[in-house]
């Protein structure tokens, strides 16, 4: 865990390597993912780096991958997965062969690790993939003019047809077709049929209409028909048929619903304009032989049913040619793409090396210091292999360093808590980490609001599930949701056993209370009734009269049960809540101590614990003095009892009076016949003040229990007055802690600005004239505005934010009367009903729990306890400024990718 609380050690090192050797030295570093280069070029821009065309060469080459996923996905083929990625790094194969097996060892294709250049594997590589796609595209085309001519031959059977049985059922003699012959081509999808008058035509013909016959789409039908109608004013006549079979588009490879259309006309200009509306619709007009020449017809139709079926075997046989090579490229696409992306990064971080020697290249970078001499020999290895003469060079630059950047090393359990922190900002280099902390508060605090056994339960199981399909997932490919849920299953899991732990305290189940271990209390008959008080079946303060864990369940059908849980949560929520903002000053007080500024830790660090100890933390401790006193004693000291009633000599008292402990004082009469425990004698009209044995002062003298709200306010509204004081000297106590949080704040205010003034002074003593008065002045100004917002924040933060944590308290109350709410209406309720009632109850009860309680409630308490780590826990010590490290990384690479 030490290694988890502060960043590892970093280094920055210097590289020299041969230019031919590079690749191979870069190829291994991207291997050990230990190395983050700097750019030592940044003037050039990306166009003027060393390696620009082999990256550009790389981009070609995933384009084309890109386009293979692309025909497999229209195939609905899965691409297969290249297996694991150190695996795959590990290995030697990198290209396919033409025969289609891996290539390496006794494959055709080339071979990558030492047995081949990034020259020569970039070449093998566009060779390869370069028949692929022509091949590929070929077959793309010549599929696309066989649906083209398949789609015309389908269109003009069904005109046919349509057309046919329109003139032989409604108009036998009402419309003659065109009569050009030829189909005339035009710019749009589908061919263009277009008829002409017969100039030597009979002369009865002339009375007869003309018609256009064609296919358009159905969902242009209205519009079509309504801009016919427009646009001929009505003198046209126009029938429409369904074409049951949806057309496949030869561009999209989408299902169009199309219909089937005949215009009848009778004039050469309304012609014109339909040809013109047909052609804006992309409507296709097909050329008919006269329907009462019906042998012409039937020989059209079987000619053309001839063609459709050979057009369609040709199809077929395109599109199997085509789906063979999909499958054979689905097999590879991957493994190949996953080389592509290898070696564009390799080409990538060459362009940050600076060639400062002819045919060396120079490349400086952040390494973590455990990884030093695995990068070093990395390097000579790869110069070893290719016979260099001249020896490679690995050593650290002189400092000073840049901003080193941040890196921690995780496993499958702080991963996720890593990940959590890393949201909100990166830790500065060596800066204590919020994820060692978040990694036990954050599920502990989900459970302070989410705590329910049955609930939890529920949660604790869907983690374990994700826990047993680790392995699984890991190699998996999943969607954003999925893959959020598996990077933080063990989060849930703990999120769920800690809900349950909750659950336990509060003795709360589905909002019922579970008598596991035997209540300590009791009613006297085995059917109470409301009204009737319960009574402990032990002394108080006895070890038998205390329920062994958790709350007793005696208190869930206690009337009093709303209010004795609202304190009960209240208090908790303000003692984890201030414990843990004391945690965060605490560390912040670490970081300084580790990093040696004396200035915060002096007037920073501890004026902010004087004054979080002096108000907030003692608010915890009045809490626990509250519960560790007995009351019942206290308040029967002050009590006034006849001696000769049955209440004299109770056990309950238990205060010590002159020494004496628990001791009954008899007064011996006087007064009002009454007396106190320890002998005070009753008049009738005495205060409290009076009748207690403790004088601590205040009204109640330390006997009557106080409200811990109104003390904590008075210790600012009413300093050294104590209404209801809980030990001796309270007054004063709270006095000293107000002047300590008084004093604080001026020092936190004021103190660090003067004594970096009087640095900045003694610095710029020897060397003073105006430009560094006014630098001086502007950066003074600069330390003291962002001195007094850091004071103001502190201050007004520590109120606020002890107030933000009553949301565990509000979360909890919410999510058991809920539960109580559900529990009541849809069960209890129809219960007594009828066995079909308590089946409906029970499915609303299993719904309703099961959408509010077990998914939104969920996502609620998991954004609250997020607020509660963002904002009140790390901002008291956490910068977030810091610099991510980003190595050199295979792995890396390659799993985004899959993952995308």
């Amino acid at each position: 865990m030490s290694r988890w609380f502060r960043s590892e050690h970093m280094e920055y090192i210097s590289l020299i390597v041969n230019e031919d050797a590079a690749h191979d030295c870069l190829a291994d570093l991207g291997k050990l993912s230990a190395i983050q280069f700097t750019d030592l070029n940044p003037d050039l821009t990306p166009f003027q780096r060393r390696y620009v065309s082999y990256v550009r060469r790389c981009d070609e080459l995933e384009r084309k991958l890109r386009f293979f996923g692309n025909e497999c996905d229209n195939f609905g083929l899965n691409l297969e997965t290249a297996g694991d990625v150190d695996a795959f790094l590990e290995s030697n194969a990198t290209v396919v062969g033409r025969g289609g097996g891996l290539g390496g060892s006794g494959a055709p294709g080339a071979s990558g690790g030492k047995g081949a250049s990034g020259t020569q594997l970039l070449e093998s590589l566009e060779v390869e993939l370069e028949g692929y796609e022509s091949q590929l595209k070929e077959l793309n085309a010549y599929s696309e003019k066989l649906t083209r001519e398949y789609n015309e031959k389908v269109e003009l059977q069904e005109v046919l047809e349509k057309a046919r049985r329109f003139f032989m059922t409604d108009a036998p003699r009402l419309a003659v077709s065109e009569l050009s012959g030829g189909r005339a081509s035009s710019n749009k999808p589908g061919a263009l049929l277009a008829g002409a008058h017969d100039d030597e035509a009979r002369a009865d013909l002339d009375m007869r209409f003309s018609s256009i016959t064609g296919v358009v789409s159905t969902e242009e039908k209205v519009r079509f028909e309504r801009m016919i109608f427009r646009a001929t004013r009505g003198n046209c006549y126009v029938r429409f048929a369904p074409i049951k079979q949806p057309i496949t588009d030869p561009e999209t490879g989408s299902l169009i619903e199309k219909c089937v259309f005949i215009v009848f006309f009778k004039s050469l200009s309304i012609e014109t304009k339909l040809k013109k509306i047909c052609d804006a619709f992309l409507a296709h007009r097909y050329s008919l032989p006269d329907m009462d020449d019906a042998p012409a017809v039937d020989r059209m139709l079987t000619e053309n049913a001839q063609e459709l079926v050979d057009s369609r075997t040709v199809l077929l046989k395109n599109q199997d040619t085509r789906f063979r090579l999909c499958q054979m490229l689905a097999q590879h696409t991957e493994r190949w793409t996953w080389i592509v992306l290898r070696e564009k990064a390799t080409y990538h971080t060459l362009n940050m090396f600076k060639a400062d020697v002819s045919g060396m290249l120079r490349g400086e970078g952040w390494t973590i210091s455990d990884s030093f001499e695995d990068v070093r020999a990395s390097v000579n290895r790869a110069h070893s292999d290719m016979d260099h003469n001249m020896p490679s060079h690995v050593d650290q630059v002189a400092k000073p360093w840049p901003t080193p950047p941040t890196h921690f090393t995780t496993n499958k359990f702080t991963y996720g808590y890593q990940e959590f922190v890393n949201t909100y900002g990166i830790p500065r280099y060596r800066e204590a980490n919020p994820a060692l902390f978040t990694a036990a508060t954050f599920p502990f605090l989900f459970g302070v609001m989410y705590g329910d056994i049955g609930h939890g339960l529920f949660l604790f199981c869907a983690g374990l599930y994700l826990l047993w399909n680790e392995d699984k997932n890991d190699k998996a490919k999943l969607d954003e949701l999925t893959g959020g849920l598996h990077a933080g299953r063990y989060m849930i899991t703990m999120m769920g056993f800690f809900a349950v732990y909750a659950g336990l305290v509060y003795n709360d189940c589905f909002s019922l209370g579970l008598n596991l271990f035997g209540s300590r209390w009791s009613f006297g008959s085995d059917s109470p009734e409301e009204g009737d008080v319960a009574e402990m079946t032990g002394q108080y303060g006895d070890g038998e009269s205390v329920y062994p864990f958790g709350l007793d369940p005696m208190w869930h059908v206690a009337q009093n049960e709303l209010l004795f849980f609202n304190s009960f949560k209240m208090k908790l929520s303000v003692i984890f809540g201030i414990f843990q903002m004391f945690s965060g000053t605490m560390l912040k007080g670490i970081n300084a101590v580790y990093f040696g500024k004396r200035l915060d830790f002096l007037f920073e660090f501890l004026p902010m614990v004087a004054f979080a100890s002096s108000l907030f933390v003692y608010m915890v401790v009045l809490i626990f003095t509250k519960w560790t006193i007995n009351w019942n004693s206290r308040m029967l000291s002050a009590t006034c009892i006849d001696p000769a009633s049955d209440e004299w000599g109770s056990a309950d008292y238990q205060e010590t009076v002159n020494g004496q402990t628990g001791v009954w004082v008899d007064c011996n009469g006087g007064g009002d016949g009454t007396c106190t425990p320890w002998g005070y004698v009753c008049q009738g009209n005495d205060d409290t003040a009076a009748k207690c044995p403790l004088d601590f002062g205040g009204s109640g003298d330390g006997c009557q229990p106080p409200n811990l709200i109104t003390s904590l306010i008075n210790i600012a509204l009413a300093p050294g007055v104590v209404d209801e004081p809980m030990y001796q000297g309270q007054a004063g106590v709270q006095g000293l802690l107000l002047a300590i949080a008084g004093i604080s704040v001026p020092i936190l205010l004021l103190a660090k600005p003067y004594f970096l003034s009087k640095e900045m002074a003694t610095h710029h003593h020897s060397a003073h004239d105006d430009d560094d008065d006014e630098d001086e002045e502007h950066g003074m100004g600069e330390i003291v505005i962002h001195q007094a917002i850091e004071t103001i924040e502190f201050v007004l933060g520590m109120v606020s934010n002890t107030a933000s944590y009553l949301r565990l308290w509000a979360l909890s109350l919410a999510h058991s009367e809920l539960a109580t709410v559900f529990w009541e209406k849809a069960m209890l309720s129809t219960l007594n009903v009828n066995w079909f009632a308590t089946f409906i109850g029970y499915g609303i009860f299993a719904a309703t729990t099961f959408a509010v309680l077990l998914m939104m409630d969920v996502l609620e308490c998991f954004l609250h306890a997020l607020r509660l780590h963002w904002v009140e826990f790390q901002n008291k010590f956490f910068m977030a400024d810091g610099i991510r490290f980003a190595p050199y990384s295979f792995k890396q690479i390659l799993t985004d990718a899959s993952a995308n």
